[in-house]
């Protein structure tokens, strides 16, 4: 029996996860459980990264303190894209932006004006889009010009963490592969792309791949914690790569939908794709955990379903996920639909008025009570993932392909049976706990315990509760899927 400990932060939660592997399974027990909450400072949005760092000492003295002394090692991953920087004493120089904050509006233009945004993606094969670290940091270019002065080093977020725990600077392969600045064929930083922003080349420290060591706890950690100076291993940081490393494929080619607040929508590759039409469509090629790529496209996931829930919870209508679910599935079926990647609904608020004012600017039926919101928003989701998978299958050459759903999105029941009525094929979905299983099948790879990211999606056959939906109604979605691309299209234009 071999026994790691994954900590999985998301943009809302984090918790820390020991990994038991034996006889050809995992067992998963949530030791820790924390929340991530932004913070509003002035005019800006920050990641509260003291307040995460102290939870993952908790963490580990919770795991500690629970009888799990004897794991073998640790590993961190996070959301992408979000970064700290260090001065030339290894001090933070100030709380790490949250990609929602709105320093990068308007930035779009600049980046075009400065460099071209299709010689930003011909360059990097990464989605333009607003969140990106480049657009992060041209907005630093042009706005804070001497906080890059004062930076020694920039550290993804996972990798920041690691940096407090082990003393050792370094940014993950899987996490640097999110900047739109990194070369993920060549395993490299593009510092053509780099001087034509203005950002300093020498600010980004040599990359560490999945399953490489970063280093040992720290003295003082160990000893704060009770733990062991045990090793730090470099996961697949990036918790989309973690969580594919998770999906229990039979076979070499599938599709995969990780989702949460966030959709991440794609498939694995061997080498990038990167011409017009993956412009056009905003695909990325990210790096997974065996230096191949992740050929997708993000999506805005059940972050609509979240935050019209949160504006309900606001109002003193205390409705949870269960019941709104149950209310979408009493609503008629089809009514009206809305582009989810519309930028309406990328900021927190008054989500049921944009979903109204949505369907109001279309000429479509207005939903007004719970239940037809969430219907309208849930069939919208699953209507973008037939479009982009069509589009993917397109691109590749191959079509039919297995589709899998992973992460906290599997809970919704409703979202997996629309998802499988929409593509008119079988959906698989699971393992939810996705991520921090991904995350623990690197770690016992760095130990030695498993051979390949194969034996682990074996292992993971064993271990998960795996769902499977068949489609309803395919004559019925097919002819609303037609609606909603009309409907899209007039949106548009």
């Amino acid at each position: 029996m071999s026994k790691v400990l994954a900590f999985d932060l998301g943009a809302s939660s984090g918790r820390a996860v020991v990994v038991e592997y034996h006889e050809q399974k995992l067992d998963l027990q949530e030791i820790y459980r924390f929340p991530n909450q932004p913070v509003m400072l002035g005019n800006h949005l920050y990641w509260d990264i003291c307040r995460l760092f102290h939870e993952i000492k908790c963490g580990l003295n919770q795991c500690a303190v629970n009888g799990h002394r004897d794991i073998t090692s640790v590993a961190i991953d996070t959301w992408g894209v979000d970064f700290g920087l260090l001065d030339r004493d290894g001090d933070l120089l100030c709380n790490p932006y949250h990609y929602r904050d709105k320093r990068t509006n308007g930035i779009e233009e600049y980046i075009e004006e400065k460099i071209g945004l299709e010689r930003l993606y011909y360059s990097s094969g990464i989605q333009n889009i607003w969140f990106n670290t480049s657009y992060q940091l041209a907005a630093m270019v042009k706005d804070k010009p001497d906080l890059l002065k004062l930076t020694h080093q920039l550290l993804m977020i996972s990798d920041l963490l690691g940096y407090f725990l082990t003393g050792v600077c370094r940014n993950e392969f899987t996490a640097a592969s999110t900047t739109q600045l990194f070369k993920t064929d060549a395993g490299s930083y593009h510092h053509e792309l780099l001087a034509a922003l203005g950002v300093p080349a020498h600010i980004f420290p040599p990359v560490i791949y999945p399953g490489q060591v970063l280093g040992s706890l720290k003295e003082e950690i160990a000893e704060e914690s009770g733990l062991s100076p045990i090793p730090v291993v470099a996961t697949a940081s990036h918790d989309t790569s973690a969580a594919v490393v998770a999906v229990p494929a039979k076979q070499k080619d599938f599709i995969f939908i990780s989702c949460g607040t966030w959709s991440l929508v794609g498939t694995e590759l061997d080498s990038p794709i990167v011409n017009r039409e993956t412009f056009v469509n905003g695909f990325s090629n990210e790096g997974t955990a065996e230096n191949r790529i992740n050929f997708l496209k993000n999506i805005m996931g059940l972050w609509i379903v979240q935050e019209c829930k949160n504006y309900w919870n606001s109002q003193g209508k205390e409705v949870g996920f269960a019941e709104l679910e149950a209310l979408a599935v009493q609503s008629p079926p089809f009514a009206s639909f809305i582009d989810v990647e519309d930028s309406l609904f990328i900021s927190p608020g008054n989500m049921p008025d944009r979903i109204r004012d949505f369907c109001r600017s279309t000429g479509q039926p207005v939903p007004e009570d719970m239940g037809s919101i969430i219907r309208c928003a849930t069939e919208s989701l699953a209507m973008k993932y037939r479009q982009t998978i069509e589009q993917i299958e397109d691109v590749i050459g191959k079509k039919a392909l297995p589709v899998h759903i992973i992460g906290g999105g599997c809970k919704d029941k409703t979202l997996c049976r629309f998802t499988a009525g929409a593509l008119n094929r079988r959906v698989v979905a699971g393992p939810t706990e996705a991520t921090a299983m991904g995350n623990a099948i690197i770690q016992l790879i760095a130990g030695g315990h498993i051979g390949s990211v194969a034996d682990g999606r074996n292992i993971i056959k064993n271990s998960a509760d795996i769902a499977v939906y068949e489609p309803e109604r395919p004559l019925e979605w097919d002819a609303a899927y037609k609606r909603y691309r009309e409907i899209i299209e007039r949106k548009k234009d």
